[in-house]
Formats: structure tokens, C-alpha cells, sequence
């Protein structure tokens, strides 16, 4: 079965549409379900995802780099969330959580300002230019948030396989057109794309071990695996490092062998 991913604007009947898509090919429809597993998982209140992801708080704006830890954290929950398919995930940047994977169908759901006003109007009691300014508002932070976490424009539309105006279609159109592709060859799982999905599963588990340690946290690290052969390539000044990461990586499940290729740092950075 395929996974289909479905990103859409504030107040756009995105979720309607991922609910019907997900009842239509009997899938299963997940959204926070993804944090949940992520704080499970990886010891993160759910709420500091909630930050990142979602217009609340400013105080990742000063802390940009340790936004990789979110991002790491959140592909690795995905990826379990995903395992054997049949997936509609309708939350943030799910377009950017299966880089490479021919089973995903990549989905946008767009809709002009004003069908977006009346939506805001009947569920939130604003409108005319309060309306516009709370959603360019959200708009905003929004593409911010997923901008400085997947460094990413959420509405290219290059970045999807299939956008839908939601104000020139139905809930039910949309769910069938979604659902129709998303049956079609190109979106069914080969041996070639379950194996890699498998080894971007194996990766993002490793990466998200390594980012939650305290001894490698701070560690800019590249992650490649192939079949459960992991390599794991990296400057180090500490050589005693080493250990730890191979240590770690060989302890996350799906990894068969490590293979190491750390470099000290140039001598001008270890004697200034």
C-alpha cells in the first residue's frame, strides 16, 4: 500500500478531505499520532513539537540549530508511523518527511483568502478584515516555522505530485481524485522503493539516537544506510567519540553492520 501525504492551508477542508481519501482506501488517517510518537519515542514533550510546528511561542527563533533535533525526531516517528503503508498523514510538512520514496503520493490542497475568510467566520466568529489578517497571519509564521525546520517552501508547488483547489472542488471530488492516483501504479510500493524506505528508516532512527545522547547531540553527523549496512561519516576532535557513535548506531534496530569515517578537524582549527 502507498502513503499518501497531504499538506494544506489553514482552513482549507484539508483535513475533511484526508478523513474521506483514508475511509475510501480503508488507510489509516494520522496526524498528531506522529508527535505522540516522536515524544514516546524520544523523551520530547509533545508540546515543544507543538511549538515548532504550530504559531506559538518565539523562542526558536533564537535557538535555530536545535531545531535539527525536531526535525530528526519527528522523520524517525514518521517513519515508524508509516511502516507497511496504507497512511494518510495530513499534519505539518509531511511532504518533506519521505525524501526519495516513489510510494508516496505528495498532496496540496489550496483554497483563495476568501473561501478561507468564511471558514475562519464559522468556525472562529471572525470576519471581514479580521479574518484576513488572523489567517495571513498564520500564514506567515507558518511558512516561517517550516521554512527554518525543513529549509523548505511549503506552497512550491514542485514539491507535490498533485495540488487541489479546494474551492473549486468538493471534499468528495478531491478524496476520489486523491484516492484514484494514489491506486495507480506509480504510487505502489516496488521491491526497489520498500528498500528505501527501509534504509530511510533505519537512517532517521540512527540520526534521531544520536541527536537525543547526551555525548552526541551537538555532533553534526551524516547518516547513510544501505540495506542495514550503516555508515556514519563526520569531523571529530575527540577520536574517543568514535566508539560511542559505532557503540550507539549498532544498537538501533535494522542495523546489520557500521561502518565509520570520522576525520579530525583541520590543524588550524586544533592549534590557533
Amino acid at each position: 500500500m502507498s502513503i499518501i501525504t497531504i499538506s494544506h492551508a489553514s482552513y482549507s477542508s484539508g483535513a475533511q478531505i484526508a478523513g474521506k481519501v483514508a475511509s475510501s482506501l480503508n488507510y489509516r488517517s494520522v496526524d498528531r499520532e506522529v508527535l505522540i510518537e516522536a515524544s514516546r519515542r524520544y523523551g520530547i514533550p509533545e508540546t515543544k513539537y507543538e511549538e515548532v510546528l504550530e504559531a506559538q511561542g518565539h523562542w526558536w527563533e533564537r535557538w535555530i540549530e536545535s531545531l535539527r533535533l525536531y526535525r530528526i525526531t519527528i522523520q524517525a516517528a514518521m517513519c515508524e508511523v508509516a511502516q507497511g503503508g496504507g497512511v494518510v498523514y495530513y499534519g505539518r510538512a509531511g511532504q518533506e518527511l519521505f525524501p526519495g520514496i516513489k510510494h508516496v503520493l505528495k498532496v496540496l490542497i489550496v483554497a483563495p483568502m476568501e473561501y478561507r475568510m468564511q471558514e475562519v467566520k464559522a468556525r472562529k466568529g471572525l470576519d471581514g478584515e479580521n479574518a484576513r489578517h488572523f489567517l495571513k497571519e498564520l500564514d506567515r509564521v507558518r511558512t516561517r516555522r517550516l521554512r527554518a525546520v525543513f529549509n523548505a517552501d511549503w506552497l512550491d508547488p514542485v514539491g507535490y505530485d498533485l495540488v487541489l483547489n479546494s474551492y473549486r472542488i468538493s471534499t468528495e471530488g478531491a478524496a476520489r481524485v486523491i484516492a484514484e492516483l494514489a491506486r495507480g501504479e506509480e504510487f505502489q510500493p516496488t521491491a526497489e522503493s520498500e528498500r528505501a524506505f527501509q534504509d530511510l528508516t533505519t537512517t532517521s532512527r540512527v540520526q534521531a539516537t544520536l541527536i537525543i545522547s547526551p555525548k552526541t547531540r551537538n555532533i553534526i553527523l551524516n547518516v547513510r544506510s544501505d540495506s542495514g549496512k550503516v555508515t556514519v561519516s563526520g569531523i571529530l576532535a575527540d577520536p574517543d567519540l568514535e566508539k560511542e557513535i559505532v557503540r550507539i548506531t549498532k544498537g538501533v534496530a535494522g542495523v546489520a553492520e557500521v561502518i565509520t569515517d570520522i576525520e579530525p578537524p583541520p590543524i588550524e582549527y586544533m592549534h590557533p
